[in-house]
């Protein structure tokens, strides 16, 4: 096993070229599946490293490629699988710094450029370290996290988990709730399945002096908006987690017309799937009793997005192990769960494995905007605390596997 200040002293020396990588990625943003020039700048990067056996096209944009160890010990049939998203947000950034995107109205605002970099540091510190583990590790660059359906269902169905077959997995996220030189690991739940509901209400418009000879879409429609914060109020345990947001209410365009038509949207976030389940049906039964009382009609449209993103207890405690060894024992941190969602989801329900968070926020240089924010920076920091916790954790489970 490789020395934690050997391989501390190895990223330090790498960190110039992470941090580029991070900046070019950061000046050149794609959204999901548009990732062209981010797959072909990752694939030119592997091959320049020497990495085996790249595969590129994947789920349209996706990447694959093998580390593989050269020791003849027993982990050397293991196989653990690492990913990075790397799409971007219609965002347009208003950061004043000389790395800002290039493409207008794009913007990595979620650190997707940051967990490619530390990906393409992982492959440069294991290839330097063939000759110290046994085992495979495979890389994997994914698109379109950001979007539904994700990018990750389409590469695991056509084959990202085999050829060769991944016993485990390991991502990591960038954390700008949580502070530099902190790292968040917990079993279990860790963050939530976002699933989403759109409503379209047909009244019956007229003139706003008369409306009792109209069906007022915006009043049945102030109806459901207010009979949805009972879903979790009213409806859910208590104990469990669950979140009903309401994001938009569109209707009507002048004060002296009822209109026809009104649209409602928002979220529904959960960490079990019976509460999933439960809060679907209530959702759906009261928009459709009120909107029946009403007189109106409606469409309902009801998308699950991810499923909840649930950590493996025996991968959780191994990355804690790692994490513990970087930051110390006090900046390792379990939780609480978030509801905000992840694709790497689908990763989790085939095979065991988890996600950290790095925290990346820094108060003193002002790196203190919100994930999906116009301003949201990184301290760059933050990128040797990710791959050096990230090596660490692929070569204990390379050793060891998973926990008893």
């Amino acid at each position: 096993m490789v020395t934690a200040t050997r391989l501390r002293d190895d990223i330090d020396e790498i960190m110039p070229g992470l941090i580029a990588d991070r900046r070019y990625l950061h000046e050149n943003p794609e959204l999901g599946f548009q990732e062209f020039n981010t797959a072909k700048f990752v694939s030119g990067r592997l091959q320049a490293l020497g990495v085996e056996d790249i595969r590129t096209g994947i789920n349209k944009t996706g990447v694959t490629a093998m580390v593989r160890g050269t020791v003849d010990g027993p982990g050397k049939n293991r196989v653990v699988l690492v990913r990075a998203d790397m799409d971007a947000l219609p965002i347009h950034e208003e950061n004043d710094v000389e790395y800002k995107s290039r493409n207008d109205g794009v913007m990595h605002a979620c650190g997707h450029d940051a967990h490619t970099a530390i990906l393409l540091g992982l492959a440069r510190t294991l290839i330097d370290r063939r000759d110290q583990f046994a085992g495979t590790v495979k890389l994997l660059f994914q698109p379109s996290e950001e979007l539904f359906p994700g990018g990750a269902k389409g590469m695991i169905e056509e084959g990202a988990l085999e050829d060769p077959h991944v016993d485990a997995s390991i991502a990591l996220h960038m954390a700008q709730q949580r502070p530099l030189g902190v790292i968040t690991i917990a079993a279990g739940p860790i963050l939530a399945a976002p699933d989403a509901f759109k409503i379209t209400l047909q009244g019956k418009g007229g003139h706003a002096a008369r409306p009792q000879a109209a069906i007022d879409p915006i009043v049945i429609g102030a109806q459901i908006v207010n009979a949805l914060q009972t879903v979790v109020s009213r409806n859910v345990d208590p104990i469990e987690s669950c979140v009903v947001t309401v994001a938009y209410f569109n209707a009507g365009a002048a004060f002296n017309v009822i209109p026809d038509v009104a649209s409602i949207g928002g979220t529904v976030r959960t960490l079990t799937a019976d509460v999933q389940d439960l809060a679907e049906k209530r959702v759906t039964d009261l928009v459709q009793g009120i909107a029946d009382a009403g007189g109106a009609t409606v469409e309902i449209e009801y998308t699950r997005g991810y499923p909840a993103t649930v950590n493996d207890p025996g991968m959780a405690a191994l990355i804690r192990e790692a994490a513990t060894t970087v930051v110390g024992a006090e900046n390792v941190i379990a939780g609480p769960p978030s509801m905000g969602g992840e694709d790497y989801a689908y990763f989790l329900l085939d095979r065991p494995g988890a996600m950290f968070q790095v925290g990346s926020k820094n108060e003193e240089r002002g790196l203190i905007w919100g994930h999906h924010h116009p301003r949201f920076d990184i301290d760059e920091a933050s990128l040797a605390i990710g791959l050096e916790t990230m090596t660490l954790s692929v070569l204990t489970y390379l050793e060891r596997g998973l926990p008893e």
